[in-house]
């Protein structure tokens, strides 16, 4: 799963914009401009690009999808993350899979890694290796309240993450991470006219070479903390993944 990323240097977002069609410095801007954050959480509110039926807009989206057809928004605590096996026909999922597709936009993201005997789990924080910003694949709804809601809490605009089996970066640390798409994914991604099995081929590991892990201090457990102290390496658990895509250098 993915439960926590950060956006540390928002002002480079704008990036993302170089050879893509769909994704234009316009819909990059408000996200350009945010603060930065180092420890977002499931219910934050982040800056997102969305498309549906009607084109495609920047937005600001909750995150924790709340599905259009549900009574109690509660149930996006539970619907954070969805899984690429099963994305195109979840019913929590698959309408938004077909007509409501989302960029979300990150520079790091966390996983915890299981270490043998230990009462905790370790955090790692995965960056690019040249730190630049990326784009999450992830589904978006609009949710009004169905006829037992309360409907003092709607309109919501909410998202997913949508999780892939790990690159060679992540193995060591976790089952699972979340899909970053590249430019031209992202440009399939916003197409709604695309072919649905294109669609969902996008849903891969991104490339292991241009990313690095690094082991960072639980202080990242807890959303209140929001820092660049979270993104801080510390040492590496008595016995790491090997290698030099580990380094935090």
């Amino acid at each position: 799963m993915c439960g926590r990323y950060g956006l540390a240097n928002p002002s480079r977002v704008i990036d993302l914009a170089i050879d893509s069609a769909r994704l234009t410095r316009a819909l990059l801007e408000p996200a350009s401009r945010v603060p930065p954050r180092w420890n977002v959480a499931p219910s934050a509110r982040v800056p997102a690009v969305v498309t549906d039926r009607e084109g495609i807009r920047a937005a600001e989206l909750q995150w924790g999808l709340v599905p259009s057809w549900a009574n109690d928004p509660a149930i996006g605590h539970r619907l954070a993350n969805a899984r690429d096996d099963s994305v195109r026909h979840k019913p929590s999922f698959r309408r938004a899979f077909a007509a409501r597709r989302a960029l979300v936009f990150g520079d790091l993201f966390y996983e915890w890694q299981v270490l043998p005997g230990a009462r905790r789990k370790q955090p790692w924080c995965i960056r690019r290796r040249d730190e630049a910003p990326f784009a999450f694949a992830a589904l978006w709804e609009h949710w009004t309240g169905g006829p037992e809601a309360a409907t003092e809490l709607a309109p919501l605009e909410t998202f997913t993450l949508i999780t892939t089996r790990p690159n060679a970066v992540l193995a060591p640390i976790h089952d699972r991470m979340p899909v970053i798409l590249d430019a031209k994914g992202c440009d399939r991604w916003l197409d709604l006219h695309a072919p649905l099995d294109a669609v969902e081929a996008l849903l891969v590991p991104a490339a292991a070479e241009a990313m690095r892990a690094f082991p960072v201090s639980p202080r990242v457990n807890s959303p209140t903390h929001d820092d660049p102290d979270c993104i801080t390496p510390v040492a590496p658990p008595d016995d790491p993944p090997s290698g030099d895509l580990f380094s935090a250098t």
